[in-house]
Order: C-alpha cells, then sequence, then structure tokens
C-alpha cells in the first residue's frame, strides 16, 4: 500500500495494518514515538485500535530526551 509518511509518499508492504504493525514495521526500536494519523494523534494505548490504509498521511515522530 501507499502512504504518506512524515511527508513523504511511501511503499509499505501489508494492507490495512494496526498503527503497532505499522510502527513495528519502521525499524526504529524501542525508542518511543508520537503517532498522527490523518491529523489525528493516536495515544499509545490506542495504536492497537486503528487501522492504517492505502492512501493515508502518518507521521511518526521519535521522541528524545536530553540535557
Amino acid at each position: 500500500m501507499t502512504v504518506t509518511l512524515n511527508g513523504k509518499t511511501t511503499e509499505v508492504e501489508g494492507e490495512d495494518l494496526t498503527v503497532t504493525q505499522f510502527v513495528a514495521g519502521l525499524e526504529i526500536g524501542t525508542q518511543p514515538v508520537l503517532v498522527e494519523l490523518n491529523g489525528e494523534a493516536i495515544l499509545v494505548r490506542e495504536f492497537d485500535d486503528y487501522r492504517i490504509k492505502d492512501g493515508d498521511i502518518v507521521e511518526v515522530i521519535r521522541m528524545v530526551a536530553g540535557g
């Protein structure tokens, strides 16, 4: 399927993926992320409740702490 990921058109393996499955496929490790799906912020506890479909717009932001 084709999605827009962080502003870039991207081909993704699979169809109708949960947000959890989608993020796991990005191979960004265990670092916490914020996800926005079609303009709506998704809470981590809701990642399994939302599905990413062909044509969706997804923003994934890695949370980084520092000092």
